[in-house]
């Protein structure tokens, strides 16, 4: 894995957001996981990590009895954490409200993901069943 420059990362071809869905899979080494492991590492891409997936992760490492503090150390190495604004709140909310009228479940993490992507213009990667289907995103599966 190699550490990306952050400094010169808005110059990249592709951006992608992951979610806690995606970092898991690459974690674990599985087969999705290879499938987000080729996005993290092409150096030509941009990968951001919305910080509230950043707490689902510590959840997950806690439940998996894994070390954190290393997940969170590469996570910082290979992407940018996109902090969370008011306004993608605000706009999760509206997200929320319509997606839920089709997609039962849908949370406002998952909510705040699709904030955070309009935003950045980028394109979300996932496993997440609620993401399946939605624009811009790369679903894996």
């Amino acid at each position: 894995m190699k550490e990306k420059n952050l400094s010169t990362k808005t110059s990249g071809n592709f951006v992608y957001l992951i979610d806690t869905y995606a970092w898991v899979e690459y974690f674990t080494g599985s087969k999705r996981g290879e499938k987000v492991k080729k996005i993290i590492e092409d150096e030509n891409n941009v990968i951001l990590t919305p910080e509230c997936c950043l707490a689902e992760i510590k959840g997950w490492a806690i439940r998996e009895s894994m070390d954190f503090e290393e997940l969170y150390s590469i996570i910082r190495k290979v992407s940018d954490i996109q902090c969370i604004l008011t306004q993608d709140w605000l706009e999760a909310a509206m997200i929320r409200s319509e997606l839920r009228k089709t997609k039962k479940g849908f949370g406002m993490i998952d909510a705040l993901i699709i904030s955070q992507q309009k935003r950045t213009g980028c394109k979300v990667v996932s496993g997440d069943p609620h993401f399946e289907h939605l624009k811009d995103v790369i679903f894996i599966d």
